[in-house]
């Protein structure tokens, strides 16, 4: 078919989808110019497929926007159209970009350059396009987008530092600073599934963008780029435009991540697993040339982009399950701690020998233990005064201020979520001449930063803090959790549980924006039992008016105080839409109140029956504002699916069980594989509570598969 005729049928494709004439329009907009512009010839083939397949919802939510730059920059699917992540949007973004430096820096922004680095992430996923036909995307990885947006750079006149190999992230943010380039980019999707990919772009502060200056450079890649301007890269590496910076660099990172130590205990058997990812180059040798005993988990330990040993695929150390191929080396090497690190090594995982049971340890928990830790360290050093200061996020818990203000240091408390605010706070101490005050940066979502070296969250300078901290606490045959316990007895056990609802797609931000505009136009006097005591709309308050649209879309949050029960002393939701996946978020926090240490496992169930009890309350209020009728057996889904699979799920469960009356047993494994096919990896462990807890006994037992598997 011509692009005309193509385009007239998607057009009618479009009209059989129940989404708003707005996406529509847009939709057929880009695809008109990715039909006949140039530029995008290479990706004609695989558009005309898409289109004569009929796979209208893929192809809308492709093409109804350009993927946009929220709070952690621009990420998500790596595919073909405009909503994906390709050569073309790395390229279109890095012109803009240019032009933003150029505009902001003049004849600086050339002769500082930029700083990129990349990480182990390629796109190899088969069956969504047609598999024989070219396909522009297929085995793309970080180091075509890194060379891509160079290219452009190098054309724009803008000297390109970059690593030949994979880096972290906090050693981008690192290097930006060391080299005094004027800003940065790291092609990585964190802590997402190997299908993704994506681009954070740092400041010359090593910091990322916040409002209004993510504004300005989000309105020139998306209003002004005309024309994007490449250059070979082989010649750009010929006429010293690109730069390949490695070693000494390195060296450079590790001195500095190493300096934030506060303790010289090493004493400590610690197995590291860097899920696949680019912790080999910082957590690993950081530890290594600190002198700690380190060994790494052989299961995933190699560089690879698909995850393949790290369970669902979702390298996420706020993830228990994230831990289950290390855990069994851990525990097999006779180690006290398990250290873990996403692919792009800024978020920290931990899990520990609590006298021989393991334990895992979440974001906010790490938090506080790393905040008591250094302010004793601190006292101890006599450099303790009132003018340190700990940074946190609103969402982060709130027990790490009530350390902070009862050891008499400032707590700068309710910012709002992203790390890059934090730095924001970092730089104001800097430019004030306190940066010597700052103690750590904190936020729930497994993200710490101490020293002054970097801008971003990075998980070896909170390695060294915990291990040596652990190192310290076993020669006192104590543990982090026995630590941990003290710090709850002493201010009162703190409770946070974080969820979502995954919306994807249009479709799926109408609904996301009608949770938020009914939750904010409505005077809500309770849910469930919980009574509303204050509802905050972050959209209110200073400054007025919103400094950007950006400014707007980070504070689109709503938080919710509710009145005390006789054992609280805080309750606390917190909703906002993700800036960088397609879902609402939802934080829940229920804070006791102090009690005698023998006391606090009562305290502790009383507590997590509290949150679990709002949590059913408050999303099946939002379920129902949704249309559904949420069981309570979704609960015990996988947290992280998108609300479709968990509602197919619920579709097809009679269908699972219904295989017990198979008797051959190859069949029914084949059965339940089929039927399961749509939750992609580890289907059984994303839906194995419910089902066990409806009909009392997992997929696998009920079934009989432990034999025919």
């Amino acid at each position: 078919m011509d692009a005309k005729t193509l385009l007239e049928k998607a057009a009618s494709g479009f009209d059989t989808l129940e989404i708003a004439d707005k996406y529509r329009k847009s939709a057929l907009k880009w695809l008109r110019a990715w039909l006949s512009e140039a530029a995008f010839a290479a990706y004609r083939p695989q558009i005309a497929y898409l289109i004569t397949a009929g796979k209208w919802e893929f192809l809308l939510d492709a093409f109804y926007q350009v993927i946009p730059f929220g709070t952690g920059g621009r990420r998500g699917l790596v595919g073909i159209g405009p909503n994906r992540i390709n050569p073309w949007t790395i390229q279109a973004s890095a012109q803009g970009h240019s032009q933003y430096l150029i505009r902001r820096h003049g004849d600086d922004a050339r002769r500082r350059g930029v700083v990129l680095a990349f990480d182990v992430r390629k796109y190899t996923q088969k069956g969504v396009y047609d598999d024989n036909l070219p396909n522009p995307v297929m085995n793309l990885d970080g180091r075509r987008l890194a060379e891509a947006a160079a290219g452009v750079y190098a054309a724009n006149g803008i000297r390109v530092y970059m690593f030949e190999t994979c880096r972290s992230t906090p050693e981008l943010s690192f290097a930006i600073r060391h080299l005094h380039a004027v800003s940065g980019d790291v092609f990585s999707a964190s802590h997402n599934l190997p299908t993704d990919n994506g681009k954070k772009v740092y400041d010359s502060h090593g910091g990322q963008l916040i409002p209004p200056e993510d504004q300005a450079l989000v309105d020139e890649v998306t209003e002004n780029v005309s024309d994007i301007q490449v250059m070979d890269f082989e010649k750009a590496r010929a006429d010293g435009l690109i730069v390949f910076v490695g070693q000494d660099l390195d060296n450079s990172y590790h001195e500095a991540a190493m300096a934030v130590s506060l303790s010289p205990q090493r004493a400590l058997r610690i197995v590291y697993s860097p899920l696949h990812g680019t912790g080999l180059t910082s957590t690993y040798p950081v530890l290594q040339k600190l002198g700690f005993d380190v060994v790494l988990d052989p299961e995933t330990a190699n560089l690879s982009g698909a995850f393949e040993n790290v369970t669902f695929n979702i390298p996420n150390p706020e993830v228990l399950e994230s831990f289950d191929a290390s855990l069994p080396f851990a525990k097999k090497s006779g180690a006290d701690i398990l250290i873990s690190t996403d692919p792009d090594a800024d978020r920290i995982g931990v899990m520990l020998d609590h006298h021989g049971r393991w334990e895992f340890l979440s974001g906010n928990e790490i938090g506080v233990i790393l905040t008591d830790y250094a302010l004793s360290k601190y006292r101890e050093k006599g450099r303790l005064k009132p003018q340190n200061t700990v940074i946190k996020t609103d969402v982060t818990t709130s027990l790490i201020e009530k350390i902070a203000r009862r050891n008499g240091v400032a707590c700068i408390g309710r910012l709002l979520v992203g790390f890059k605010y934090i730095a924001a706070e970092m730089n104001r101490l800097e430019d004030a001449g306190r940066i010597d005050d700052f103690i750590l940066g904190t936020e729930e979502s497994h993200g710490f930063l101490m020293g002054n070296y970097a801008r971003d969250k990075d998980a070896a300078c909170a390695a060294v803090w915990i291990c040596e901290h652990a190192a310290e606490l076993k020669k006192r045959g104590l543990t982090l959790l026995d630590d941990l316990n003290r710090i709850y007895a002493q201010y009162g056990y703190c409770h946070n549980y974080l969820t979502e609802i995954r919306l994807l797609g249009a479709k799926g931000l109408e609904q996301i924006a009608h949770i938020m505009a009914h939750l904010r136009g409505s005077e809500i006097e309770k849910f469930g039992d919980f009574e509303v005591k204050e509802r905050i709309d972050r959209w209110q308050g200073p400054p007025q008016p919103h400094l950007s649209k950006t400014d707007t879309a980070a504070r689109n949050v709503l938080v919710y105080y509710f009145a005390d029960l006789p054992d609280t002393d805080g309750l606390k939701v917190t909703v906002r839409p993700s800036g960088t996946e397609p879902k609402i978020k939802m934080y829940f926090e229920v804070v006791g109140r102090p009690c005698e240490q023998a006391d606090l496992e009562a305290a502790r169930e009383r507590i997590t029956g509290i949150r679990k009890a709002l949590e059913k309350c408050f999303m099946q209020y939002c379920y129902r504002l949704l249309d559904i009728d949420f069981p309570e057996r979704g609960f015990l889904l996988f947290w992280q699916l998108p609300l479709a699979d968990k509602l197919k799920y619920f579709e097809i469960e009679d269908d699972l069980a219904r295989l017990k009356d198979v008797a051959d047993a190859k069949r029914r494994q084949r059965e339940v594989e089929r039927l399961l096919k749509f939750l992609g990896a580890n289907p059984v462990e994303k839906v194995d509570g419910a089902f066990r807890a409806r009909f009392g006994a997992g997929i696998r037992a009920y079934l009989a598969l432990d034999a025919a598997s």
